[in-house]
């Protein structure tokens, strides 16, 4: 079969890192093409060659047996080729309905006031198919801002933007890492819908479960260059895993069992069970998204208002009403919006680092030598890939933006952190090195707050386990009842 895109020799560097190396690739009409790597493999830079953002070095990539235009988006747009990056590209201020449509809004027919009640009910219907509809909950008010949106809903919106072109190849960064198991079954099927029309996917995940359940073939990239591609019928975990990053991973959550010892948080709404985290132990906060777990937790961080809530540190009663006074009694926060709450992303990687920590600095502010000594050796123990630590956040990959949040907590020394989705949108081999590190803030006596939509690794890496559902605590199983089977029916709440 001809292919619909196809690359050759594709080649790109960045100051001294070697993004991509000679990539081959192609991808078949009515396909879903997994494209899997550690973060840094270069499968980001590939998408955004690909959508006009980024101009290779060499290579030759063809659409529809056509040269590509490359470093013109409009250019990729007008081919037939959309673009669901990892990170949001939605312009807050304005409406889900105007964000789908944003830049092609003359595709829809009408004028005026007509076009934008045609444009309401297109953006509704997408929604609506993505979401499952009314009768299971799901549904977005397409005339909300998306400032008002949650991120598994902001996804929704990006995902929605980019079936209304009725491209011919959809690249999708990451489209399923915010979602819920149910939000997920959704996407699929849409993705097998479209696939049915003749529609392409280029898809980028980490989850490989979904990859070996939804692609046709799969293609392995490590440190930029080509592994191998082969049909996800040959495909297994262990073979993936080998491929992305040169070794076997047996192990997928190492916990080493925590030693508890003092009580360093106490969060107390005033309805449900109150969430404890003491010293020495990870503590997780498992539920359904939506249930209020990052409202809950962002409340304990000074970051939000919570009713009714009552806070202790270290036996004493506290009262948050910003994340500075949750800082300073030694409280650090991992965000889930990671470039939105987490980082500056046009500032260095050494400047992102240390800036929690200037109020430890005579005047306040950092010089040059002193903001490389601060961050060279937690780049060095924490393994992010750059070419220099003052080159912009925004450029690095995904999961090595994760890491740099994390270090500016461990350059301050927190003694509790608040981890929301920590593993969103990273490899299997970042995974690992997230959980190394769990196990080692809990070896140093540090308490470690866990959230996470992904229910195994919740369970696994926590010493002690809470769910929520609809705003409030509802249980903490232990011994046998800490399983994905009780833990998911306390989150529905359809336990006996």
């Amino acid at each position: 079969m001809e292919p619909l895109l196809a690359l050759r020799g594709v080649s790109k560097r960045y100051g001294g890192v070697q993004a991509l190396a000679a990539v081959d690739l192609d991808v078949r009409p009515g396909e879903v093409h997994a494209l899997v790597g550690e973060n840094g493999a270069g499968k980001s830079t590939l998408l955004k060659i690909l959508s006009g953002a980024v101009v290779p070095d060499a290579g030759d990539i063809r659409f529809a047996g056509a040269p590509l235009p490359t470093g013109s988006p409009r250019a990729s747009e007008a081919c037939g080729i959309a673009t669901i990056y990892q990170e949001f590209s939605l312009v807050p201020a304005l409406t889900a309905t105007q964000n789908i449509f944003l830049g092609h809004e003359a595709s829809v027919p009408g004028r005026g006031a007509a076009r934008r009640a045609a444009m309401r009910a297109r953006a509704a219907a997408l929604l609506t198919e993505l979401l499952g509809g009314a009768d299971t909950g799901g549904t977005i008010d397409p005339e909300r801002p998306v400032r008002e949106l949650s991120v598994p809903e902001r996804q929704m919106v990006e995902i929605a933007r980019a079936l209304s072109r009725e491209s011919r190849l959809i690249l999708m960064d990451e489209p399923s890492a915010t979602l819920t198991e149910q939000e997920t079954a959704r996407l699929h099927a849409t993705i097998r819908g479209l696939k049915a029309r003749g529609v392409s996917i280029l898809y980028i995940s980490h989850r490989l479960e979904e990859v070996l359940g939804l692609a046709d073939r799969v293609t392995m990239l490590r440190d930029g260059r080509l592994v191998e591609t082969l049909p996800v019928a040959e495909a297994t975990l262990d073979r993936l895993i080998r491929g992305m990053v040169g070794r076997s991973i047996s192990e997928h959550y190492p916990k080493e069992p925590g030693e508890p010892g003092e009580l360093l948080l106490e969060i107390r709404p005033a309805e449900g069970l109150p969430v404890r985290v003491h010293a020495g132990e990870v503590v997780g906060l498992a539920g359904l998204v939506g249930s209020g777990r990052t409202e809950l937790v962002r409340a304990a961080f000074g970051a939000e208002r919570w009713a009714g809530l009552t806070l202790r540190w270290r036996g004493r009663p506290i009262r948050l009403t910003s994340p500075r006074e949750a800082i300073a009694l030694g409280i650090g926060m991992v965000p889930e919006d990671r470039q939105g709450q987490g980082l500056v992303p046009g500032l260095g990687v050494d400047v992102n680092i240390a800036l929690p920590n200037l109020d430890q600095e005579a005047g306040g502010w950092l010089p040059p030598g002193r903001l490389r000594h601060l961050a060279a050796p937690l780049i060095r123990d924490l393994r992010i890939r750059l070419a220099d630590p003052s080159q912009p956040v925004r450029s690095l990959s995904g999961g090595n933006q994760q890491k740099v949040v994390l270090a500016k907590w461990l350059a301050r020394q927190a003694r509790l952190l608040i981890l929301d989705e920590p593993t969103r949108g990273i490899d299997v081999g970042a995974k690992q090195e997230m959980y190394k590190l769990m196990n080692r803030l809990v070896r140093e006596g540090k308490g470690v707050l866990l959230i996470s939509s992904d229910l195994p690794e919740v369970i696994a890496m926590s010493d002690r386990l809470y769910v929520m559902r609809r705003h409030r605590v509802v249980a903490e199983p232990s011994g046998s009842a800490k399983s994905p089977e009780v833990v998911m029916a306390y989150a529905t709440g359809t336990e006996a």
